[in-house]
């Protein structure tokens, strides 16, 4: 028996994530089923894929994942069997983690599961657009197809993150360095002026009063400021890691100035991406927009398109339910309005993740051209305030002592 998280939608409206002890995620959904909840998330507990590094107990590497996939795709290619080639990669898995779980999910293919349902099995180890495009293709007989194009979409969502990761690079350190610089002024060299300029028992100018004020109180308070200033940021944190702090974070990040705009296409990307996915893999449009919604990064529009999930479901077009969420922009919906008139609504959203990607580049380039001089600018304009409230009374004093 495992421990899983399940998003679930309620008779009363509500939508509540809840701890189910189930076999596994089929027996999860069964459970939260006969209760009467429309589930729309399983999450099995202490495993997740990682990006990064994936150095934490349970994490699998990004790369190491999409190597196994493209190993697979190649292995297909060649005529092998699906489990043959199955067997064929744990064998040669090196990641004692993945090794383990492509393990149980032998196990359960052994048993007479399907592929995606032995996936499915492992809950949010793995995402959750991965064993639904499989389930697809193995209802169409394209696994090798499906698995292309969901390599092809992961690749371009990370391929953009990175992107943004390495551009906002510099600015950070570039603010990093700049805050120890004030730190460092404000705590160890300019408390010593204070005696200084006392002992010349002359009237300072209000500038250097305040920031002689400010700078002595950083440096009797330095250890209680730091403390409260940490543990504020660890109750942030950690609100910001449940339901309702994620959605408000990512609702207000989308509403930022200059970049706010940024997040929003990011989010639109993934979602087109993940529905042309889906679509292009021969999975039914309900089920389709159901996953894409879980593919977008940004919980506050992952909840807004989970809302046109029942909208679509009863009969309404695609494009005039997600007008109606004010979250897709003009080009977005036309595309879409088009592409279910015309039969062609995957490369119409083909043709929208594309064209968004490349403004994002555009517009991160446009933000980082503005902000690192603002940056420099705004550190300089206190730097230089700090030092003038030094210089400002030794000039006095000068003057005082020629006259």
């Amino acid at each position: 028996m495992s421990e899983f998280r399940v998003k679930a939608g309620w008779p009363d409206g509500s939508v509540a994530e809840q701890s189910i002890v189930a076999a596994d995620v089929g027996a999860a959904r069964i459970e939260i089923e006969r209760r009467g909840g429309h589930v729309f998330e399983v999450r099995r507990k202490g495993f997740s894929l990682g990006s990064a590094s994936g150095a934490g107990r349970g994490r699998i590497k990004m790369s190491e994942f999409l190597i196994f996939n493209q190993e697979l795709i190649a292995l297909l290619k060649a005529g092998l069997p699906v489990v043959r080639s199955f067997e064929i990669l744990l064998e040669r898995q090196k990641s004692p983690t993945l090794r383990r779980v492509l393990a149980d999910v032998r196990s359960r293919v052994n048993s007479g599961s399907s592929i995606s349902e032995a996936f499915a099995a492992e809950g949010d180890l793995f995402p959750r657009l991965y064993w639904t495009s499989l389930k697809a293709g193995e209802k169409s007989g394209e696994i090798e197809t499906v698995l292309r194009r969901y390599l092809k979409y992961q690749k371009t969502v990370i391929a953009i993150s990175r992107k943004v990761i390495s551009t906002l690079v510099y600015p950070v350190i570039l603010i990093a360095l700049s805050a120890v610089l004030i730190v460092i002024l404000m705590t160890y060299v300019i408390p010593r002026f204070t005696e200084f300029f006392a002992d010349f028992e002359a009237e300072l100018p209000l500038l250097t009063v305040v920031v002689l004020a400010v700078a002595n109180f950083l440096r009797a308070n330095f250890l209680i400021l730091v403390a409260a200033l940490g543990g504020a940021g660890y109750v942030a944190s950690r609100w910001a890691k449940t339901t309702a702090g994620r959605i408000w974070v990512d609702s207000m990040a989308l509403k930022l100035p200059i970049v706010g705009g940024i997040f929003q296409r990011f989010a639109i990307t993934q979602f087109t991406r993940s529905l042309g996915t889906l679509l292009g893999g021969g999975t039914p449009l309900v089920p389709s927009l159901e996953n894409s919604a879980d593919a977008i990064g940004n919980r506050s529009v992952s909840r807004r398109v989970q809302e046109v999930v029942p909208k679509v479901r009863e009969g309404q077009e695609l494009w005039k339910a997600l007008e109606e969420t004010d979250i897709f922009t003009d080009l977005t919906i036309e595309m879409i309005k088009v592409g279910e008139a015309s039969g062609a609504l995957e490369e119409m959203l083909a043709s929208v993740s594309e064209f968004y990607e490349e403004e994002i580049e555009l517009r991160l380039a446009r933000v980082i051209s503005f902000v690192e001089p603002a940056i420099l600018i705004i550190m300089g304009g206190v730097i230089v305030t700090i030092l003038l409230s030094v210089y400002l009374p030794m000039f006095r004093l000068m003057s005082t002592m020629k006259t």
